[in-house]
């Protein structure tokens, strides 16, 4: 745990890419092979499951600790966060421990055959043997909290440097249904292909977003200079769903989401069209609702998403259908490598000869002859339920992960209204001490009426300022929250919005963000909630 807590804070102390890579090819190179598979798991999301309840450690703590509750709380709302809460106000540990990660990980996992006695007196006595930072990351483990700064392609490139495997190689082993309990470091490593559990998917391919000119999409011109000639690109519609792709090896489906989530009994209605293709065949595409000819907005498949059971009644108010983007495997061999329009070809035959064609759909192409009629077709996208399109160039490979120059995506401008920010709290991280979560309200006749909330958009030096006018401007306090004097107007944007009986506002919005600060506007300027519904 001392390596992996160092590891942590070393991490954490640098922004240069090759400096991240060189300690985690140390911590890899020096720590043992159960704890190399423990590190990757952490890294890539897989965390133990949560043994102890929040609320007991928290109590444990105070309680080891001896400060009253309220002093912890308000120690607790300045740091923004549990694990290192605790850390900081626990006594300085008398001994030391020399237990490795992964015996700390395999102690967590048997915590659930001990009655809750036990695991105070375990928990307590872990403490004590610990510094600080060592109980910080250790916490983060426990809680379920980790979260690290580190890319999954530092890691891979970390990993290739030290075994000589390649990282496409590498990345592909990674993905999947694989457990830190049953999967070890040499198999990770061994030379032969790691193909043979044939549940796994293959990294996703992610395009880049077209960059914006003062908030607004590029030119048809400016397309043409940056892109070239319009014969070269496929365009497609960019869906609003789940990027997901669909797998039939050996007789047997599996439907994997981008977040590396295996939720083939979440998407039932799939697996009939899955049956019928041939055996080693992979798609990439989007899960989305649908209904007739036409795709559903995002928060109807919201309604199914993290549900254990799916009633009759979900599945009749939000079938599912899977738009095929690509195909990655066909007949049981990789076909990544050719180029996009030979991959079509393929794709188009499999969803031809289907027949279950309302739920095996393809991604349309777009038939345009210059950008300035992509352009124009652009601003038709929330008409047919889309963000904006996909350019592909036609002789383009599928690559691993985010890459420059073949695919890019060109989102429509987001919707946007100007709104008045009444309530603040503080964020998390190096952001703990400062509020940088806001809640916005718009006028409903002389009344502010809360709609969203919003964190992203701001510059570090805009954050500052945000700060230090809700610290001197705080009318209430309702534990970590701040009611705030409502004097800044703020454009926030959006990308849809939904009627929702769930909010005060009666709507709901789809990845509400700050697109600027509104120092021109008086609040008596701000948008209704009528300007909001007519959205609708």
């Amino acid at each position: 745990m001392r390596a992996f807590a160092k590891l942590f804070a070393d991490l954490d102390e640098t922004n240069k890419t090759n400096e991240k890579v060189r300690i985690l090819k140390d911590y890899f190179t020096a720590v043992s092979d159960s704890d190399k598979i423990q590190t990757l798991a952490l890294f890539t999301g897989r965390k133990p499951k949560r043994q102890i309840n929040s609320t007991f450690v928290r109590n444990w703590a105070m309680e080891m600790t001896g400060i009253p509750q309220w002093l912890f709380e308000e120690s607790y709302h300045v740091v923004g966060d549990l694990g290192e809460t605790i850390s900081l106000l626990l006594p300085q540990n008398t001994s030391t421990q020399d237990k490795s990660l992964s015996e700390w990980i395999d102690e967590i996992n048997e915590l659930g055959d001990l009655n809750e006695e036990q695991r105070k007196k375990w928990l307590t006595e872990a403490w004590s043997v610990m510094d600080q930072q060592e109980r910080f990351v250790f916490n983060k483990v426990l809680t379920g909290s980790f979260r690290v700064g580190v890319s999954q392609n530092l890691i891979i490139k970390a990993l290739a440097e030290i075994s000589g495997l390649d990282s496409a190689t590498l990345t592909h082993r990674i993905m999947g249904n694989w457990d830190p309990q049953s999967f070890n470091y040499p198999q990770l490593m061994q030379e032969q292909d790691a193909s043979d559990d044939i549940s796994r998917p293959y990294p996703f391919y992610l395009a880049y977003a077209i960059q914006e000119t003062s908030d607004k999409a590029k030119s048809a011109e400016e397309m043409e200079e940056a892109l070239g000639d319009p014969a070269n690109w496929q365009a497609e519609w960019k869906w609003d769903g789940i990027r997901a792709e669909a797998i039939h090896r050996d007789g047997k489906n599996f439907v994997w989401t981008r977040g590396e989530d295996l939720a083939t009994d979440k998407f039932p209605e799939l697996h009939d069209f899955l049956d019928e293709l041939p055996d080693g065949t992979v798609l990439d595409g989007e899960a989305i609702c649908f209904s007739g000819n036409c795709p559903l907005p995002f928060n109807v498949l919201q309604t199914r998403i993290g549900r254990k059971n799916l009633t009759k009644k979900i599945l009749a108010d939000s079938p599912m259908a899977f738009i095929a983007y690509d195909c990655l495997e066909y007949n049981g061999e990789d076909i990544r490598y050719k180029p996009l329009h030979e991959r079509r070809k393929i794709l188009e035959q499999l969803q031809q000869s289907s027949s279950h064609q309302e739920v095996f759909r393809l991604s349309p192409v777009v038939n345009f002859k210059t950008w300035q009629e992509l352009y124009d077709l652009r601003l038709t996208a929330r008409e047919n339920v889309a963000e904006g399109f996909m350019l592909k160039r036609k002789d383009s490979s599928y690559q691993t992960g985010r890459k420059r120059g073949d695919w890019w995506k060109w989102k429509v401008d987001p919707l946007s209204v100007d709104a008045v920010m009444i309530y603040a709290q503080k964020g998390h991280g190096r952001r703990a001490d400062m509020y940088t979560d806001y809640t916005f309200a718009v006028w409903d006749a002389d009344k502010l009426v809360p709609f969203a909330k919003a964190y992203s958009g701001l510059t570090d030096k805009e954050i500052a300022q945000v700060d230090n006018f809700i610290k001197r401007n705080t009318i209430e306090k309702f534990g970590p929250v701040r009611t705030v004097k409502p004097q800044l107007v703020f454009e926030i944007g959006f990308e849809g919005i939904n009627q929702s009986n769930r909010h005060k506002s009666g709507v709901a919005l789809r990845f509400p963000r700050i697109l600027r600060w509104r120092h021109d506007k008086k609040i008596e300027e701000a948008d209704t909630i009528e300007s909001l519904k007519e959205l609708l």
